[in-house]
């Protein structure tokens, strides 16, 4: 005897891969544009009025708020062709150009912002080594600086993931 019973199975509508790795990268370069947002605040703030040192004295902070105006500029760019891209479903940038500009850019803002974090907490901590016998107020200073440099590595950190999912589609492209 055969058991004829009709099964009706639904089927859910699961988001492709591409829109999938598109979201994650929008993510990623949300939470770059935060964090780099915060970081920016946080080192032009920092100051000591007792000790009259501030964030422009010292060139390893400036040179981290140039990592940083930089990498907020190009993620600017990448979050609002990210947006286009998410929502329209097309690309501004198409062709090979387009993702080679997101996988290298990527790749090179990255490391910038690497080395911004690395300059801000190297300068940091020696100078703060320097200064240890100084005042207490140097220590908020040098606590802000540390935040600072901790939101930029942390900038660094989600435009790497970002970069290795502009990996994901430069193979596919490029043949």
């Amino acid at each position: 005897m055969e058991n004829n019973t009709n099964t009706t199975t639904t089927t859910t509508s699961t988001p492709s891969s591409s829109t999938v790795s598109r979201t994650v990268l929008l993510l990623m370069r949300v939470l770059t544009f935060v964090s780099l947002l915060i970081a920016l605040i946080l080192i032009v703030l920092t100051k000591d009025d007792d000790a009259e040192i501030k964030f422009k004295d010292i060139h390893a902070y400036r040179y981290m708020i140039s990592t940083i105006v930089i990498g907020f500029a190009y993620n600017s760019l990448q979050m609002a062709l990210s947006i286009f891209s998410l929502v329209s479903g097309n690309r501004v940038l198409n062709g090979d150009g387009g993702y080679k500009f997101d996988f290298y850019g990527d790749k090179i803002i990255s490391y910038f912002l690497l080395s911004g974090s690395a300059a801000g907490f190297g300068a940091t901590e020696d100078l703060h080594r320097f200064f240890k016998a100084a005042e207490e107020p140097l220590n908020s200073f040098f606590g802000k600086a540390n935040a600072s440099a901790s939101l930029l590595l942390f900038g660094f950190i989600a435009t790497a993931i970002a970069s290795i999912f502009t990996s994901f589609a430069l193979p596919k492209k490029a043949k």
